[in-house]
């Protein structure tokens, strides 16, 4: 599994970005894929989680202003980020799994990760 993040950026607070992942070399359709953030001196979190069938999942720090939607004809998936706050500003991840999420219930995501991009949000 490879996958190609981009999107970040550095934007005001109550603005907006939106992320995109792109998935290589395994079958895109059968895998949960998820979000996750990382700030400096902090641990990676899980921000957002798609399943297969559509049914999402937010962390409660983004849930009502994040929306993570796929593409299965375009092997992507994205992460719209709206009323960005500074808090939000890391760098984020995406990530496969192949067991429909399982690894994200239990804390123990997947080894296939995107090389993370930059959201700056400023004050």
């Amino acid at each position: 599994v490879q996958l190609q993040a981009s999107g970040g950026g550095l934007v005001q607070a109550g603005g907006s970005l939106r992320l995109s992942c792109e998935q290589s070399g395994s079958l895109f359709s059968g895998n949960a894929m998820g979000w996750y953030r990382q700030a400096p001196g902090n641990e990676r979190e899980l921000v957002a989680v798609i399943f297969r069938d559509g049914n999402t999942k937010y962390a409660l720090s983004v849930k009502g202003r994040f929306t993570i939607s796929r593409d299965n004809a375009k092997n992507s998936v994205f992460l719209q980020m709206n009323s960005l706050k500074p808090e939000d500003t890391a760098v984020y991840y995406c990530n496969a799994d192949p067991s429909n999420g399982q690894g994200y219930m239990v804390g123990y995501p997947y080894d296939y990760w995107g090389q993370g991009t930059l959201v700056t949000v400023s004050s």
